[in-house]
């Protein structure tokens, strides 16, 4: 079974940045898509990035240009850099796995990491 375990939230003052990571247990990291998710107090999680197997990434639009998520399979391990921050991306941080193929459905998430922006 696929554990995943985040780090790396914290308090941080608008305009300053954060590095969030997610170690992945198991042998399906490199075939797998990773993406991180977000949940303010209040609101649905959403959708944040995402980097499929290939490194290929997409981004929400609220957060393009001031993020960047990457992976490192002998790690096994994706992070998010988090540049610029706002007031507005205060939520719990959550990153999870998916694997698909014709044999296996995996989806496991992140208990997730808390970032608060403020002053």
């Amino acid at each position: 079974q696929v554990q995943l375990v985040e780090s790396g939230g914290g308090l941080v003052q608008p305009g300053g940045s954060l590095r969030l990571s997610c170690a992945a247990s198991g042998s399906r990291f490199r075939f797998a898509s990773m993406a991180w998710h977000r949940q303010a107090p209040g609101k649905e999680r959403e959708l944040v990035a995402t980097i499929n197997s290939g490194g290929g990434t997409d981004y929400a639009d609220s957060v393009k240009g001031r993020f960047t998520v990457s992976r490192d399979n002998a790690k096994t391990t994706v992070y998010l850099q988090m540049n610029s921050l706002k007031p507005g991306d205060t939520a719990v941080y959550y990153c999870k796995i998916t694997v698909v193929n014709p044999t296996e459905f995996l989806e496991v998430w992140g208990q997730g990491t808390l970032v608060t922006v403020s002053s």
